[in-house]
């Protein structure tokens, strides 16, 4: 009787005799499979697939920064196509309003820095990102990396939260527009012209050309005084004279200069006397107002201030006022009791 035949066992490779790259990748087990060579298999497998992924990271890298960019390029051009219309859509809500709305050039440029920051937060994040893929590929454990990464960057932290509040209000700033450059500024310690606005640093020129060189973390206030319309307050002490006389010749004068064809357009309101503003001990101090364009505050007040001062001079006024705080010299000369000249 013939007894069963012994089918030939398969032999099954021993496992330090399989590739490093052995159930990896495929292109590596083919080559293994037709093969049989360890070194051939290990070397394709870091020779071609290895370089060929690294390289598709890469090129899916730049292909996701150039989308984001160009999704950051067009929403731009849409918010500088929009302030060219009337509208914005980073413009705040209380720009909004008719006689707020700042200029379109302005918001085309606070729009084009904010694009800026964007395209540069998104690289860093995307190429981050591809840095960490690529090590991992050739085999860098990035576990104690990402570890001493977050211990680094803790730390990093607390040295640099200046630098990181420094940063985080430059960006408000931009997206609510608080200032910008050719502003007038008061930040609490110093008030002067925005000659540059950065994520950092705020550079202020004062009234004496002292240019100040401030962080924007450290910014708790701002008060802007070129932003939309201005009012010009202008308290004229008129002493013990008729309050209404000096009214009607403040009055009278405000209404001309109202009138004037050489600063009609920078009116936003006609120039009214408002009355008695206070009472001090040399009489009564009278205010006029006038509500105006930013740029041309400062033009209207020194005009009005001048006119307001001839307009008194012609009616007499001013002399009254200077009568009225004139003092009688003692006979003897000695000025009473301090035993110096009295005043004149």
């Amino acid at each position: 009787m013939i007894g069963p035949i012994a089918m030939p066992l398969e032999e099954t490779p021993k496992p330090g005799s399989l590739p490093s790259c052995a159930d990896k990748s495929g292109f590596c087990d083919f080559v293994w499979d037709q093969t049989k060579n360890k070194w051939l298999a290990e070397s394709s497998y870091w020779a071609l697939v290895k370089p060929l992924t690294i390289i598709v990271i890469i090129i899916i890298a730049l292909i996701i920064r150039a989308l984001v960019h160009r999704a950051i390029d067009r929403l731009i051009r849409h918010t500088i196509s929009d302030n060219e219309a009337g509208g914005s859509v980073l413009r705040p809500l209380r720009r909004r309003l008719p006689t707020l709305a700042a200029p379109s050039e302005r918001r085309n440029q606070r729009a084009r820095a904010l694009g800026s920051v964007l395209r540069s937060i998104a690289s860093a994040v995307v190429f981050s990102i591809a840095t960490m893929l690529v090590l991992g590929e050739i085999g860098i454990d990035l576990a104690p990396l990402l570890a001493s990464a977050g211990i680094a960057g803790l730390a990093i932290g607390f040295g640099a939260q200046n630098l990181v509040k420094d940063f985080i209000a430059g960006l408000f700033m931009l997206l609510e527009d608080q200032y910008g450059v050719g502003d007038v500024v008061d930040v609490g310690e110093t008030t002067g012209t925005v000659e540059a606005v950065g994520l950092r640093i705020t550079t202020i020129r004062d009234a004496g050309g002292v240019v100040w060189y401030v962080r924007n973390g450290e910014i708790v206030r701002v008060g802007n005084k070129s932003q939309g319309w201005a009012v010009v307050n202008i308290d004229v002490p008129v002493g013990f004279v008729s309050v209404e006389q000096a009214t009607a010749v403040l009055q009278a004068t405000a209404d001309e200069f109202g009138t004037d064809p050489d600063y009609a357009d920078d009116f936003m309101d006609p120039p009214k006397v408002l009355g008695v503003e206070q009472l001090t001990a040399e009489g009564a101090v009278l205010r006029t107002t006038v509500k105006t364009s930013n740029e041309a505050q400062w033009r209207i007040g020194r005009e009005l201030r001048r006119r307001l001062t001839e307009s008194l001079e012609r009616a007499g006024i001013a002399a009254q006022l200077t009568a009225a705080r004139m003092y009688i010299r003692p006979a003897n000369g000695d000025g009473g009791e301090t035993g110096q000249p009295g005043p004149t």
